[in-house]
């Protein structure tokens, strides 16, 4: 294990922005893009608000909350409220193999120490591929507990390597900036989002804040045991860890080309019943109220988030009836769909109650190689359609950066005027000329709304 977590750091301190492919640069700034819009777009919840004032009277400096006035903070509150705001909406981004949503808990805490140490756009950019592919390694290789969330963990680890790379520690600094690391990880299941417990978002900001704190106790001579990370998966937070996972193409392959982008503000687990709805709509096109019912049957795993009465927006992004009853009378899934008033929205709520989730076996039985689903929708007239698909449908294809720059643009017209979001959008695009954040900085400044 050991020699896994230095290999990385090597990776890490080393790594070039010259060394990488055209793609992957590629890749780099549409994650920083679009995990930069689903921040802006958290910023706007009540309870981040609410948050961003407690922490107003103990500000400090160095680096800025990405929220309507721009406040700003010391390094760690600014990454851990940023942190906080991108997980509250669940638009994050999710790697095509591995649960982590490394982005959501690397960007924020790599923005910050960049805006903390004058790094340029090249520096953020080289941190962030290099810190993602730490985060997806270490997942990979990390067998979690079934009802584990991955936040905190091996997104954290990959967090701290940003961190780390951005000021400037050599690879032996680094590998025990990482291995701190994993005495800092946190615990969050995934019955907090059934729950509508909004306190699991905190461990996104958590991993965010550790990119700070982790390379800061390094720097400052703090020690930490040869397989921290090795004993917290393999006895604490986890059932086991594949040592053999972190080397497979290390330095060849690099995860951040194997992203899916979120394009609906939903939870992942669900997209494929999501697809099979949509499909049984484009057939039948029913107004809501001809919906007799819509029965779904699907794995395990997304059969348990068949609450029909999600508590708030946030439980409601993790209960299929809301978003299947959301997507017929909205005709999307982007983030007005799950706001508070989605969730009281009289039409919505009363057509969740005919949705049914059950669990197939046969279909649970075929996880995790496809996440099947399928969907009968019936109306009131007698007339059905049944469609299946079996995977996410964006599995094993390119993505589409159209798709992933029009929802940058919907979460960020939240805060900024019309033309400050192109702005912002231009200013992304160049971020490999940037000498240090200002551009970003400035950019958003000019642009907010009045």
């Amino acid at each position: 294990m050991t020699a896994g977590i230095d290999a990385l750091a090597q990776l890490v301190a080393h790594t070039r922005w010259e060394d990488l492919p055209p793609a992957i640069q590629r890749n780099a700034r549409l994650v920083l893009l679009d995990t930069l819009g689903v921040i802006l777009g958290g910023s706007e919840q009540p309870e981040v608000g609410r948050l961003r004032a407690q922490f107003a009277d103990s500000a400090g400096r160095g680096a800025t909350v990405f929220a309507r006035g721009w406040p700003a903070t010391d390094p760690g509150r600014a990454a851990f409220l940023n942190g906080v705001a991108g997980r509250s909406i669940e638009m994050t981004e999710t790697h095509e193999v591995v649960s982590c949503q490394a982005a959501i808990q690397m960007v924020p805490g790599a923005l910050a120490v960049a805006q903390a140490q004058r790094c340029s756009g090249r520096d953020l950019l080289t941190a962030l591929v290099v810190g993602y592919d730490v985060a997806i390694r270490i997942g990979a290789a990390t067998r979690r507990r079934p009802l584990a969330h991955p936040l905190g963990q091996a997104g954290m680890i990959g967090s701290i390597a940003a961190g780390a790379r951005l000021r400037g520690l050599g690879a032996a600094a680094t590998s025990t900036a990482m291995r701190i690391g994993g005495n800092l990880m946190v615990t969050a299941g995934y019955g907090n989002v059934v729950a509508g417990a909004t306190t699991i978002n905190a461990s996104g900001g958590m991993a965010a804040m550790a990119a700070v704190l982790a390379p800061q106790l390094a720097a400052a001579g703090f020690t930490a045991q040869d397989d921290a990370i090795e004993q917290t998966m393999v006895h604490l937070l986890s059932e086991g860890f594949d040592p053999a996972r972190v080397f497979d193409e290390l330095g060849r392959r690099w995860e951040i080309g194997n992203i899916l982008f979120r394009l609906r503000a939903c939870c992942n687990p669900i997209y494929p019943a999501l697809d099979a709805l949509e499909n049984a709509l484009a057939v039948l096109r029913p107004r809501p109220e001809d919906i007799e019912r819509i029965d779904v049957l699907t794995y395990e795993f997304a059969a348990g988030l068949g609450a029909r009465n999600p508590p708030n927006h946030f439980g409601a992004r993790y209960s299929l009836p809301h978003a299947a009853a959301a997507l017929v009378v909205n005709g999307h899934l982007e983030y007005p769909s799950f706001t508070e008033a989605a969730v009281h929205h009289p039409v919505i709520a009363a057509l969740r109650q005919r949705v049914s989730v059950a669990e197939d076996p046969a279909m649970s039985a075929q996880v995790p190689r496809l996440k099947p689903a399928q969907v009968t929708l019936v109306l009131k007239d007698g007339r059905q359609d049944v469609q299946q698909v079996d995977d996410d449908r964006r599995a094993g294809k390119a993505f589409d950066e159209a798709e992933v720059r029009k929802k940058f643009r919907g979460l960020a017209g939240l805060l900024l005027t019309a033309e400050g979001v192109v702005e912002v959008e231009s200013a992304v695009d160049r971020c490999e000329q940037w000498p240090t954040l200002d551009p970003l900085l400035d950019a958003l400044r000019e642009g907010a709304c009045g």
